[in-house]
């Protein structure tokens, strides 16, 4: 492991996933912690997304901004809202120069799938119906997350790409969970690794199905026909259950045509890019922002 990451294993508590309440009461505890960049170049603005289920979203708006991204939390599908992706949702505004779109999904176990995605592709449809607003044009609309984010992110793809929806520029993986399988190499190994290991997978799995049949919209792994799909930045960590699925999709979407930028980060777990004083965690966090500039641009 990173040496500068091994030194905060420690204070990672082991999450106990038993009570979601208590797991979202501890998530935001830490969020609270992380630094909150300067957003005084961007406005930052609150709005309901009208949908049969209404969806908050934060609208984070840099001045002169290319394009656009919907971005969506991680937290295992139960944990997370607009306030604890603000440190990282601000970040990735301010780095890429791009509008980014923060929501507020419903969460398992109170809202199993498929809310969280309908949720998603609702605010999809409102960026794109709403671009002359946001000041960026229809097709320069990307979608983009982190763990269960990017999960509900390639998923949204697919939907999209299966109705006929909006078009979508770019997907954005970072460390995406996507096979409720649970059958490869790291995530039946990763019993132990710091913040996220196959306990707490199984029971992220477990909330967000509900018991109900999976499809690939929401185990994206599933997925037989990834062709047609947009462009793809895919990354993963070292130490993480998630690690091999991620990977494995990223070579599927090669062979399907799509063109993927793939970036596997040594020495890191899942989540490590929160350790800001971390460089690789700076690295990583800095290249979600490049390659999301570079997606949007002309």
């Amino acid at each position: 492991m990173d040496p500068e990451l091994e030194a905060f294993v420690p204070f990672f508590p082991r999450t106990d996933l038993t009570d979601p309440v208590t797991a979202r009461k501890n998530f935001g505890q830490l969020a609270a912690a992380v630094p909150v960049p300067d957003t005084t170049d961007m406005e930052v603005e609150d709005h309901t997304v009208p949908a049969d289920s209404p969806v908050p979203v934060r609208v984070y708006r840099p001045h002169q901004a290319q394009g656009a991204v919907v971005w969506l939390h991680g937290g295992g599908f139960l944990m997370g809202d607009l306030d604890t992706e603000h440190p990282w949702a601000a970040r990735i505004a301010a780095s890429s120069g791009a509008v980014v779109i923060s929501v507020g999904y419903r969460l398992a176990p109170e809202h199993p799938y498929p809310a969280a995605l309908e949720d998603a592709y609702a605010v999809l449809e409102w960026a794109v119906a709403h671009a002359a607003e946001l000041g960026v044009e229809p097709d320069r609309i990307a979608i983009g997350g982190h763990s269960a984010g990017a999960n509900l992110a390639a998923a949204v793809t697919l939907w999209a790409r299966d109705r006929q929806g909006p078009p979508i520029r770019f997907q954005l993986l970072n460390q995406p969970g996507l096979d409720d399988r649970q059958d490869s190499w790291s995530a039946v190994n990763f019993t132990d690794t710091p913040w996220f290991y196959r306990e707490k997978l199984t029971a992220s799995w477990r909330y967000y199905l509900g018991g109900g049949p999976t499809t690939p919209y929401a185990a994206p792994a599933r997925a037989e026909d990834l062709t047609g799909l947009p462009p793809a930045y895919l990354a993963t960590a070292e130490f993480d259950p998630n690690r091999d699925e991620g990977i494995a999709y990223a070579l599927r979407l090669l062979q399907a045509g799509v063109s993927v930028e793939i970036h596997q980060w040594p020495g890191t777990f899942h989540g490590s890019q929160a350790i800001l004083s971390a460089e690789v965690s700076q690295r990583q966090n800095a290249e979600l922002g490049a390659v999301l500039r570079r997606a949007l641009a002309g």
